[in-house]
Parts: structure tokens; sequence; C-alpha cells
């Protein structure tokens, strides 16, 4: 089996979803829940037995130690992490805990699993760590996509976060020998993304008639990965991929900000239109740019490629169309989201602990 950290965000629900439609090797999934985590979206996993949710802090060592013990997974997907940009403005303390100091505990608890391990076992053990591009910092117009060989130059505290937390994963293999691995993706969308992000945000206040707030010009520029296709290339490197090696994974599909938003409202119009009969992209509206924004991300992904056959099965034309059409079809999920009631649930089943 394996254990899955963060498994009830966006990109791990996605991941265990497609692993169990894909293998009936058991998930141990550990998720603390904050405010990104929902179990609604993991409903069609309800009385699988090959899914098996704790609630829980990859920083509590006790919790985690016992679970590695109990259940002897083959291999560790850490998902878990505190990833919102503007939040990390307005409050860095929670990414510095998750992203660094919850990492560093993750890490001594596997650090002393794995060593207990016979022989066999530990060379067939993996660590992957799921990281960000925003580690590298910012692009300009012509400057060459990102490849892991590019220096680390976060501008934001949550990029600091996750360069530390990628350096610490590093540092464990160098020193200790544990077979890690490590993924640095691009923008991810599709279904199940909380409604704070860019493209379900602008489909939800689409559909709600609210302003569709776009950062300064819009022409900040982002690789943007199908998050399916992003669960595709983790498995792959999970299977094939060199202990200690990084690997980029990108969509190859760099688009300002600005042509996201329009694509999404031309979506819209065609599947939803509006009432009045006029577009969606009325509803743009430019606001003042964040602190720190960086300008440009754009990935590399031929080592993913070159080394593991992995590419992209996704198109942005052919993703975007199946993300919206997602969210139209689940709007019960989003109301759910945007109410609270997932909180509610969660509070009553676990307690206020996320």
């Amino acid at each position: 089996m394996i254990l899955v950290t963060g498994a009830a965000g966006f990109i791990g629900a996605n991941f265990v979803l497609d692993w169990l439609a894909q293998s009936d090797e058991p998930v141990v999934n550990l998720d603390k829940l904050t405010y990104a985590g929902n179990l609604q979206s993991l409903a069609s996993l309800q009385g699988d037995p090959r899914h098996h949710f704790v609630h829980g802090d990859i920083g509590d060592r006790a919790l985690v130690d016992r679970l590695l013990a109990e259940h002897q997974p083959r291999a560790i997907v850490n998902f878990a992490a505190e990833s919102h940009v503007d939040r990390s403005i307005h409050g860095p303390e929670d990414f510095i805990q998750t992203n660094v100091v919850g990492t560093f505990h993750l890490l001594e608890s596997v650090r002393a699993y794995w060593s207990g391990l016979d022989e066999t076992a530990k060379a067939a053990f993996r660590f992957l760590h799921v990281s960000t591009d925003e580690v590298y910092g910012t692009l300009g117009a012509t400057d060459p996509a990102f490849t892991e060989n590019n220096p680390y130059e976060p501008n934001s505290p949550y990029s600091a976060s996750k360069a530390a937390s990628d350096h610490l994963v590093r540092a464990y293999h160098h020193t200790y020998g544990l077979p890690v691995l490590t993924t640095n993706c691009s923008n991810n969308y599709g279904p199940f993304h909380f409604p704070e992000k860019l493209i379900p945000l602008m489909i939800v206040n689409a559909l709600a008639g609210k302003p569709l707030p776009v950062y300064g010009d819009g022409m900040q520029i982002r690789d943007w990965l199908f998050v399916k296709d992003h669960c595709s290339a983790i498995r792959r490197v999970l299977e094939a991929g060199q202990p200690g090696e990084t690997y980029n994974v990108g969509g190859w599909n760099e688009k300002p900000n600005i042509e996201i938003v329009r694509t999404v409202c031309a979506l819209l119009d065609e599947m939803s239109p509006r009432a009045d009969g006029k577009g969606y992209a009325e509803q743009v509206t430019y606001v003042k740019d964040r602190p720190g924004h960086d300008r440009r991300y754009a990935i590399d992904a031929t080592k993913i490629h070159r080394e593991l056959g992995w590419k992209p099965a996704e198109t942005f034309e052919t993703g975007i169309r199946k993300t919206v059409r997602w969210y139209l079809d689940n709007q019960a999920w989003v109301q759910q989201v945007q109410s609270g009631e997932y909180r509610q649930w969660i509070d009553r089943q676990y307690g206020a602990k996320g």
C-alpha cells in the first residue's frame, strides 16, 4: 500500500481517485482537513476498503510513526501543503508551520521507518515530494522555461516555504540516503479545485453574476497543466524515477491570465449562456495587482519526457472544456464549498481541528 498526505486537497484527491481507478493497491490518506481539504471530493470512495482516511497532521510525529508501523507503506506521496499565494501574503506563519516544519517532522518519521526496513524493502521504498514551479521565481518575457537546473529564487512566503521543503527533501537523500523523488509542477486546473484559484473563481463568479477580478493588466503568464495529467506524471515518477532526482511537470501551455479568463467566458457563453444574452466577458474587472506578483512561469518538461516517457494527454483546449463542464455539472459540490457546509460536516465528524 501507499501513504498519501494531503489527499483530501485538490491535486491529492484527484490522485487518489485516479490511483484507485487504475489499481487495487490500497491508499492510506492522511489529511489535516484545513479549509481546502474536502472529503466530499472523495465521496465516491465511501465504503471502499482500498481507501483508509486518517484525520491528522504530517507534523504529528506520534501519529505518523503509528501509521507507518501499522500499514508498512512501500511509498509515500507528499501533497500536504498550504498552497495559496494570497493567503501566504496575509498569513505566512501557517505556511512555515505546514510546509517547512511539517515536512521536517514527516521526513524524520519516514527516515526512522525506512531505516528499520529489510534491505529489499529499503531499496524498493520511495518518498515522492510534490512541489511547485514557483520555487524558481519569475521569468522575463524571452527567458527560456524553467529546467530542473534553474536556481531557486522564490518571491512569496508560499514559494519560499516550498523551496525550504524541497531543500530538506534533497538533504535527507544526500545525508541519510533516503530514496526521495521531487516533482515541480506548473499551475494545475481541473475538477475539485477550491474556488479561490483563478479558473474555478472565474467560473463560479461568472455564473453568480459577480465581477471577474483580474490582477493588474492580466498579462501574467503561467503554464497550465490539467490535474489528471499531473497525476499520471506522479504515478510515472513513482514507478520509474531515479532516487534523488527532480522532475519538472508542465503542460506546455503558456498563457496570460486574461486569455484564460476570456476562454472560460467563451465556454460559459456556449454551455450556459447569460439570461440577458450578453457575454460573460462583460463581468471582467481589473483590480490592483498583488504584492510581488511573479510575471511569468514556464516549465520545460523535456526531462520527464526524455527519461520516463511522460507527456500530457490534454491540450489546454480539451482540458479547460472538461473543467468548465465539470463545474457546471457539479454545482452542489461548489455550493457546499462556498457555504462552508463541508467544514461543518468535518467539525461534526472530527471536531474543530482543521
